[in-house]
């Protein structure tokens, strides 16, 4: 970092000044009555700035930082000494130093800036999300001399709302996978029932099959500890595709090399499944009555699950990056260290799923099915 700059005194520098509090924010500050040891409201006032768990700083009208509490520097990552005396852009990225003049402009004015959010810059060059408010710092005489501002980082709360609109959004998109698997069991059904009571009765036990199969796919959660659930991932594939199954005709084979599956793990390839389904369902060999998929599990040393439509409709590459199914698929795949291949030959949709063998430290010795 550049060293601290040395400046004479001159009619525009400025004296350290302790921030203003906002006055929405104010404390009832009452010296105790008694001797010369008494502090007086300001140095209660200074003590409360100092032990902030936000950033109180203040800086001269040409920017240069004249304050830096404590939890500044937790913040921001550079020391009272290093930042007094420098100019407040060490903190501001270059793509937003606009904003600086924009907001000395509005306390030349008098005016204070609230809850502005915005991004910052710490020592190490990462970037940080805060919340900023700026006040006029104003000398006894009422004079403009500086500004202060208030300080806190909102990057985990951006973070959440991040999270929480993803699991949304993830949410609805299977809701409306379930509404069309849901049509697919009953088309399938349909086509082997011969009465209303049959029709009935198929369709409700593959509704029990599908919710078995989701069944595997959840922890067990008590009032102490999450228990994730182990299975293979032949028996997932077997539960999770039941209800797709004709009579006399398996619709889903797997073969090739078993796998223990548990916690993270299972949950990710039980999503990608499901996705994988749901499209066959919607546009793939499980949306004509003879459509079929083969699965099959290698490893070349990493697992390797290679998934073949047969007997569909002609298909050809979609145009585009995708909806939200596809974003979801990438970000399984991504936690997964994976990668994904899609060969779009006309007669069939084959996909080609590569998960590095250390993802899956507890595997079972392969097992040929």
């Amino acid at each position: 970092m550049p060293g601290k700059t040395n400046r004479s005194t001159s009619s525009t520098d400025i004296p350290y000044v302790t921030p203003r509090i906002p006055a929405h924010a104010a404390l009832d500050i009452e010296a105790p009555q008694g001797g010369s040891d008494t502090p007086s409201a300001q140095a209660l006032l200074a003590a409360i700035v100092e032990s902030s768990d936000d950033a109180i700083v203040s800086k001269s009208l040409d920017g240069f930082i004249t304050s830096w509490n404590r939890g500044a520097e937790r913040l921001f990552g550079f020391s009272a000494e290093e930042a007094v005396g420098q100019h407040i852009t060490i903190i501001i990225p270059a793509d937003r130093r606009h904003e600086e003049n924009t907001i000395i402009a509005s306390i030349r004015e008098g005016k204070r800036i609230e809850h502005y959010e915005t991004v910052r810059r710490h020592k190490d060059g990462s970037l940080l999300d805060i919340s900023l408010t700026v006040s006029p710092v104003r000398d006894s005489n009422g004079a403009i001399i500086g500004a202060s501002k208030i300080a806190r980082g909102i990057s985990e709360r951006k973070h959440a709302a991040e999270r929480q609109m993803l699991l949304l959004r993830e949410m609805n998109h299977r809701i409306k996978n379930i509404f069309a698997i849901m049509s697919a069991v009953i088309g399938v059904s349909e086509r082997s029932a011969t009465t209303v009571k049959e029709l009935t009765s198929d369709i409700r036990a593959r509704i029990n099959t599908l919710a078995i199969a989701y069944e595997l796919t959840l922890p067990d959660i008590d009032l102490t500890a999450v228990q994730f659930r182990e299975t293979s991932l032949f028996t997932l594939v077997k539960a999770l595709f039941a209800a797709h199954q004709g009579a006399g005709i398996e619709r889903v084979s797997i073969h090739g090399q078993d796998v223990a599956i548990r916690g993270t793990v299972l949950t990710s390839l039980a999503l990608l499944l499901h996705e994988f389904s749901t499209n066959a369902v919607k546009y793939g060999a499980l949306s004509t009555p003879e459509g079929r998929i083969e699965i099959d599990v290698r490893y070349d040393p990493d697992f390797v699950l290679t998934w073949t439509e047969i007997g569909g409709p002609s298909i050809s590459q979609p145009e585009g990056s995708g909806g939200f199914g596809s974003q979801l698929e990438r970000a399984t795949i991504g936690s997964l260290q994976g990668s994904i291949r899609r060969d779009w030959d006309p007669a069939g949709l084959k996909i080609m799923l590569r998960i590095p063998a250390d993802i899956l430290p507890w595997a079972i010795p392969p097992q040929e099915a």
